[in-house]
């Protein structure tokens, strides 16, 4: 975990000295070569095994390989010295008291008068680890709890001890906040803080109601997963990747520190976990656990634990029929109040799972925090649960599930009583587009004051910032002079009603704005076009109309620099196809951090054809030394393979490596809360003297002689049986744009022949049977198709 933090703080380019203990005894490879106890190479061999293994984790806790250069590797004998130049030192060694205690005196000798020191616990006491040291070093001490993995999970956990700064604590919450892209909540030195110690709870409820109730593994995670806003691993996916083991032990930890026997019952582990501990079934990492891949005739298959023999089987979907009614209803809460309201074993499943993990939650208030909010982002933020508890009591009706409660002779929550006996109805509630909680102790609801830059979008639609919408899309006003334009289909796909709107923004930013946002706060910017458009009119036959759709959506990614106002891109998540495209054509990129950025469109047997491939062509050979004999060809060549591998970045700085961003034309914004903040302000900014980029007319076209390379590279790969015929077809199109089509030998060309080129191979591709197959397939399954 230590190296994962060490890593994460690189990527946010902070230079960053990880530390490890010195080895006891030497490897039979060590004393083979002579070493000694006393030789650098063996003394930092445990800290750098930690490092190597770390790096090789997926999903890599890196941005990019070459930010690992940002990290020192050391040991505590040698190098413990060398903290006294840090601003911030983190404690990150195994979950003992006794070890963290004796590391923490030694810090307090060595650390600069004025660093923070933090600790990396899940849950031991706080104020014990620092007792009987200085007062000012006690002053800059808390916990900084991250969730495993730091680069991936949101949640950051900071538990003051009485003695703690809060100057300090709330500087570290606003550093954690703007540079780490966390979301922070104060939490209670109480057992587990405020996500373990609920989300603990919640899988323990699950496994005593999976054993009691009946159900198989296959339909618990069916009712626990996306149905009720949880993430797709479910209960026991989740215990498989996390470690049945792990999950044991912070349940034998709970245990341990918790005195109220019915809570330490439901935190002890039902008999088949006890019994798959001893057999070594831990999960993921042992390659088996509630499930595990096998080897069969007709391949790998995934095979399911039987909770009663504990034996495997092959995975068996509910047959609950009155699911599927539910599961189509868009709004959670309202799925939520439908599931709890089934007369049958699923409804009869969920009802008592959520009822107990509410109740239990209600009752920790003000235990282990004082408001309800810091409760439902530690949830939201720490598990991904698209509701935290409070916010599903809500959902649910406050009122409404006490009732129920008490009809079931089950004891009502005080807080809940009291919040009803005090006249409120809910736990959260909006007045005049500001959202307030309900807070232990204070006679008013405490408003939720968001960062300047955290603009909520819905918050905008409230309080009437709708200036025009369609199904598909929506022109907001975010105020200042900055409208934005907010895709809303799912996965953000683009068609023609989102293509039309940005037609008509594009006018209202003209005639009433300084500039425009391309921006939304779904799970993802963009994962292209919407490629059920395209396929039907493919299968239809209807050339004109698809050549038609092909230029408008070219011509609206392709003149974005050349309106007269700055349009900024405000990407996240998968920015792919013509998602990608959009951002290409504009004057700015503001980029969060997790950004999967690329042009993907080989894969369904196209180019990209909405001015993508004109636009790589062009970042590619930029960059090359216009002399008397310029290699162009190895630029054409990067723009090549970048697009016919459909190379997808795993992170934005990933993404500028491969050209989808270039330096200076991209902000990168670590919290997402603030994309679109960030990109406002960057609008405005470039609003001040802005002037259109004018169409380039430079672009350089190798010819002939450049595609004579790339066929003889294709017919070797298909000869090899490394590609398909499609593939080389593909490849061979692709080429023949990037080349300059039908050019003899080394011109320079403006946009319009590059993009003429690029539309017509991807209408040719177009009539490809291959490429329909690779559609229908990639619209089927969500995978591309080698044919």
């Amino acid at each position: 975990m230590g190296a994962q933090i060490a890593a994460h703080l690189a990527n946010v380019g902070l230079p960053v000295l990880l530390l490890d203990v010195v080895p006891t005894e030497l490897t039979p490879d060590e004393q083979a070569r002579g070493l000694t106890l006393a030789s650098p190479a063996v003394r930092n061999r445990p800290v750098r095994a930690l490092f190597e293994r770390m790096k090789k984790l997926s999903p890599p806790p890196f941005f990019t390989p070459e930010t690992a250069g940002l990290v020192t590797l050391g040991n505590v004998e040698d190098n413990l010295a060398d903290i006294a130049t840090a601003d911030w030192v983190v404690e990150a060694v195994l979950e003992r008291m006794d070890l963290k205690q004796a590391l923490h005196a030694k810090i307090a000798a060595r650390a600069r008068p004025d660093a923070l020191v933090t600790t990396n616990t899940s849950g031991l006491p706080i104020q014990r680890m620092v007792a009987g040291l200085p007062l000012e070093y006690r002053r800059r001490f808390f916990a900084a709890h991250f969730f495993n993995p730091p680069r991936y999970m949101r949640l950051l956990e900071l538990v003051p001890t009485p003695d703690t700064d809060p100057d300090r604590l709330r500087a570290f919450a606003a550093f954690a906040e703007a540079v780490l892209g966390k979301g922070v909540v104060v939490a209670k030195d109480t057992p587990c803080f405020i996500g373990n110690r609920i989300g603990c709870y919640d899988l323990q409820t699950v496994l005593w109601l999976a054993q009691t109730e009946g159900l198989t593994v296959d339909e618990v995670d069916a009712l626990t997963g996306p149905l009720i806003g949880r993430p797709s691993s479910a209960t026991f996916r989740l215990f498989d990747l996390v470690g049945i083991d792990l999950m044991a032990q912070l349940g034998r930890n709970l245990q341990e520190l918790l005195s109220d026997p019915a809570e330490k019952a439901i935190f002890a582990a039902p008999s088949f976990i006890g019994e798959m501990l001893q057999r070594g079934w831990w999960g993921e990492k042992k390659g088996q656990g509630f499930y595990r891949r096998v080897q069969t005739e007709k391949g790998r298959e995934i095979q399911v634990l039987d909770l009663r023999t504990l034996d495997y089987r092959p995975p068996q979907p509910p047959a609950w029929a009155e699911l599927a009614a539910v599961a189509k209803i868009p709004d959670l809460g309202a799925r939520l109040r439908d599931l709890c309201a089934l007369d049958g074993p699923a409804g009869r499943f969920v009802w008592k799972h959520l009822s107990a993990v509410l109740c239990y939650t209600a009752d920790r208030i003000p235990e282990i925090a004082d408001d309800v909010a810091t409760v439902d982002n530690a949830l939201k933020w720490g598990f991904n649960w698209q509701l935290g508890p409070f916010e599903i009591w809500d959902a649910l009706g406050v009122a409404a599930v006490a009732r129920r409660l008490e009809t079931e002779g089950r004891r009502v929550p005080a807080l809940v009583a009291s919040l009803l006996a005090g006249g409120r109805a809910s736990f959260y509630r909006r007045q005049d587009g500001k959202l307030f909680h309900y807070a232990v102790g204070r006679r008013d609801d405490v408003e939720s004051r968001p960062a300047p830059k955290a603009i909520a979008l819905s918050q905008r639609r409230e309080t009437g910032g709708i200036v025009r919408e369609n199904a598909a899309a929506s022109l907001l006003d975010l105020g200042d002079g900055v409208a934005c334009l907010e895709f809303r289909t799912k996965m953000n796909v683009i068609g023609e009603e989102t293509l039309g709107l940005l037609q008509d923004a594009l006018a209202a930013v003209r005639r009433n704005f300084a500039g425009l946002v391309i921006g939304n706060q779904g799970p993802h910017f963009s994962a292209g076009a919407n490629l059920k458009e395209f396929a039907a009119l493919i299968e239809a036959g209807r050339w004109d109309e698809l050549d038609r759709m092909l230029r408008r959506f070219l011509e609206a990614t392709s003149t974005l620099r050349r309106f007269e106002k700055p349009v900024v891109a405000a990407v996240h998540g998968y920015t792919l196809g013509g998602g990608c495209e959009f951002a290409l054509g504009c004057d700015h990129v503001v980029a969060a951090a997790e950004t999967s950025m690329g042009l993907p469109e080989a894969g369904v047997g196209l180019i990209p054809g909405a001015h993508g491939t004109k636009e790589m062509l062009v970042r590619c050979t930029d960059g090359v030394l216009r002399n008397d004999d310029p290699d162009y060809l190895a630029g054409v060549r990067l723009a090549w393979e970048t697009i016919f591998q459909a190379k997808i970045s795993t992170s934005a700085a990933g993404a500028e490596k491969l050209r989808y961003l270039r330096p200076g034309e991209w902000t990168p914004v670590f919290n997402r809360d603030w994309l679109i903040g960030e990109a406002k302000a960057k609008v405005l900014q470039l609003a001040d003297g802005y002037r259109p980029r004018p169409p380039r007319t430079d672009i350089p076209a190798v010819g002939q002689t450049g595609l004579a390379l790339f066929k003889s590279g294709l017919h070797t790969q298909r000869m090899a049986g490394q590609i398909s015929e499609h593939d080389q077809t593909v490849g061979l199109k692709l080429a023949h744009v990037l080349c300059g089509g039908d050019l003899s030998s080394l011109h320079f060309v403006p946009e319009s022949y590059i993009l003429e080129l690029e539309h017509a191979a991807f209408l040719s591709l177009c009539g490809e049977a291959k490429t329909l197959e690779r559609i229908r397939h990639t619209l089927k399954t969500g995978k591309p198709l080698k044919n």
